[in-house]
């Protein structure tokens, strides 16, 4: 047996909770919820008709009618994120409750262990060895997209050589459109295999009035704001530093506003505001540096400004200049990827881009330039976690400083958590979550029910009170350009500006940016008092009393 910590043998023991239907059972039935769904648009039904009017189901208590052992297979897909092992270990507990034959198998390394048929039997002494652990190191994780034809029928053709009854796919709204797409497909082809998600993200971007949050998110905005914490308390210590500290979240804000919530620091970048106001890259610098200069000039040359990872994209020359250079680089990859020299690219550069794009690249720093045109990411897109977005701020705001108030103190140090955040030992919350989300996939499966994602909700309650839902994921798509085409995909929730947390924040957030009022939350608790143990974000907590 592998060398463990005593952490994590302690951890092993910990039973997730539960919500009542269970009762420790899979014998659970679902049926037409209460709420009806709006009606999906017509260009999300022409790319999915047989899923189009598949109706919001909530679990009820009852009996499986002839309940069979089930054959299962899980995918892991995109980035990791804590709780994922506890999804699979309440996959697995579910359907051996189902029936004591089930089979629970495991794709290698994501999506592409589906196509290349490399997998793994996962049996309960292997599934022990990780209950209740971060990482998603018990299959892998890949970043492989399901959509071409041939990828489709291959994966048909596996599934039917392993006598699969159903495929549970954990991941974001990329790889829960990828269920999406599947499940289509096999009912196309008239196949009995169903298809299930499970929203998985730290981001937090994948939710909305069904899907309340994403497991990962509570775990990894707590291991962000024990450091942010940690940095204040140097940063109050020290008295010399601003710490420019970048923080995941590509798409939305949603990490950067709960780690400002729970440890108030000076300045924290909303992406969604900068989008609404418009906001130049040069209005940003000022808006940072004035405040910067306003506490120098009170002796206080110290703080923390929290910077979402995706905030480049959200600046509007920034966002037009991306999109522009995603566009031409997925019509002319071949042209581009020929090219050598810097020189030949900034010559293939001009006389691609319009001329507003074109001045804004060639007025970056050269180092953020070249970021900018790095490998695209599975699904196009620039790879933003590559550009350094916190050190461009220091010398833009340095250089801004030095004009306004040359007498000022700015020192300034960069840093940015993303990694470590994400496979570490899911809190309570999220084991109980993950593991509750893969019971509810086990039960939909058993259930007959494809192209679901599974759900709870009413998670600001004890899990006890939570409900089991099946959602259609085709509920949540609209069309979106991918490489260059219209696919249908599912919407990212992005931080709503008028919404609970972020009035919270508006609130509070000119006293922080004048005063010092830091937070240090300290790392999670496991054991100890529920109210510690079992917390919530304060963004969940904020957006159930806005509602």
């Amino acid at each position: 047996m592998k060398d463990v910590s005593i952490l994590q043998t302690l951890r092993q023991d910990y039973q997730p909770k539960l919500p009542a239907v269970y009762s420790r059972g899979a014998s659970v039935a679902f049926s037409e919820a209460d709420v009806a769904l709006p009606a999906v648009s017509e260009d999300v039904r022409y790319f999915l008709p047989n899923s189009a009017d598949l109706k919001l189901l909530e679990a009820r208590t009852g009996s499986l009618a002839g309940a069979k052992a089930l054959r299962v297979a899980v995918i892991l897909s995109g980035g990791q994120a804590p709780g994922g092992h506890n999804v699979i270990a309440g996959l697995f507990d579910a359907l051996k409750s189902l029936h004591p034959d089930s089979v629970l198998i495991g794709f290698l390394g994501g999506p592409s262990g589906l196509l290349d048929k490399k997998y793994v039997e996962i049996d309960a002494p292997l599934i022990d060895a990780y209950r209740n652990t971060g990482g998603f190191d018990i299959i892998g994780s890949g970043r492989t997209k399901l959509e071409t034809a041939e990828q489709f029928a291959r994966s048909l053709e596996v599934m039917h050589s392993l006598s699969l009854d159903g495929l549970v796919i954990i991941g974001g709204d990329d790889s829960n459109t990828n269920a999406a797409m599947l499940a289509e497909y096999l009912m196309e082809q008239g196949s009995d295999i169903r298809v299930v998600g499970a929203p998985k993200t730290i981001d937090g971007d994948l939710k909305n009035d069904l899907i309340e949050t994403s497991f990962g998110f509570d775990t990894a905005t707590k291991v962000y704001s024990e450091l942010i914490g940690n940095i204040a308390r140097d940063a109050n210590s020290a008295r010399k530093y601003w710490h420019f500290i970048k923080l995941m979240g590509r798409s939305a804000s949603h990490i950067a506003l709960e780690c400002a919530l729970s440890t108030q620091a000076n300045i924290t970048l909303i992406s969604e505001e900068v989008a609404e106001k418009k906001m130049t890259l040069r209005q940003i610098i000022s808006h940072v540096g004035d405040r910067i200069i306003s506490r120098s000039q009170k002796e206080q040359n110290f703080g923390l400004l929290l910077i979402p990872e995706g905030l480049i994209e959200f600046i509007p020359e920034m966002k037009a200049l991306i999109s522009e250079l995603n566009d031409v680089l997925a019509a002319e990859s071949g042209s581009w990827e020929s090219l050598v020299s810097s020189e030949d690219k900034r010559q293939f550069l001009k006389k691609h881009l319009s001329d507003e794009s074109s001045d804004v690249y060639f007025s970056l720093p050269q180092h953020i330039a070249e970021q900018l045109v790095l490998d695209r990411d599975p699904h196009g897109n620039v790879q933003v976690s590559r550009i350094d977005t916190e050190k461009l701020l220091i010398e833009m705001t340095a250089a801004y400083i030095k004009t306004e108030c040359p007498k000022c103190k700015f020192s300034a140090l960069n840093h940015f958590f993303g990694y470590e955040g994400r496979c570490a030992a899911p809190s309570n919350f999220d084991a109980d979550y993950g593991y509750g989300l893969g019971y509810t996939a086990a039960v939909l499966l058993g259930n007959g029910l494809s192209g679901y994602m599974a759900c709870l909700k009413d998670l600001e309650k004890p899990a006890s009170e939570w409900k089991a839902l099946g959602v259609p994921i085709v509920s949540m798509m609209n069309l979106e350009k991918r490489h260059g085409e219209l696919k249908p995909v599912i919407r990212k929730a992005l931080v709503e500006l008028d919404g609970a947390p972020m009035r919270a924040f508006m609130a509070q957030r000119d006293v922080w940016e004048r005063e010092t009022r830091y937070i240090y939350p300290g790392p999670i608790q496991y054991f100890g008092p529920e109210k510690l143990c079992d917390s919530k974000t304060k963004t969940l907590i904020l957006e159930k009393e806005g509602k």
